[in-house]
């Protein structure tokens, strides 16, 4: 019963986001809000563990979630050949630069936290 209210959250939430998202013109997709909404809504308890057992169970079977993705990559394999070098530079430099990015905003958020505090 826990995890079928932990997947009724995820969905009403990623459906509120696209509601949000649609109904304000919003740059972002639906499912980003979504999951920032997700984000907020873990801070209550009811959320954070009905939400912990559905979690538990995907990263379980996370290997099943990527059958579509080889589907689709073996289904449009002439577009892969096609684009495939272009394609290989771009998830590259994207997984550089956010890499980066983390790593500045880790350096930023340790330095604030080692900071003391006069108060």
């Amino acid at each position: 019963m826990q995890a079928l209210r932990g997947i009724t959250w995820l969905l009403l939430l990623q459906s509120l986001g696209e509601i949000i998202s649609r109904g304000l013109h919003l740059p972002l997709p639906g499912p980003v809000v979504g999951m920032l909404l997700l984000l907020l809504a873990l801070r209550w308890p009811l959320v954070h563990d009905s939400v912990q057992v559905v979690a538990e169970f995907l990263l379980q079977h996370l290997s099943l979630l990527f059958v579509p993705v080889g589907v689709g990559v073996m289904t449009h394999l002439d577009v892969l050949g096609q684009y495939g070098v272009r394609i290989a530079i771009v998830i590259v430099l994207s997984t550089w630069i956010s890499l980066a990015v983390t790593a500045l905003v880790l350096r930023a958020l340790m330095r604030e936290d080692a900071e003391p505090k006069n108060g």
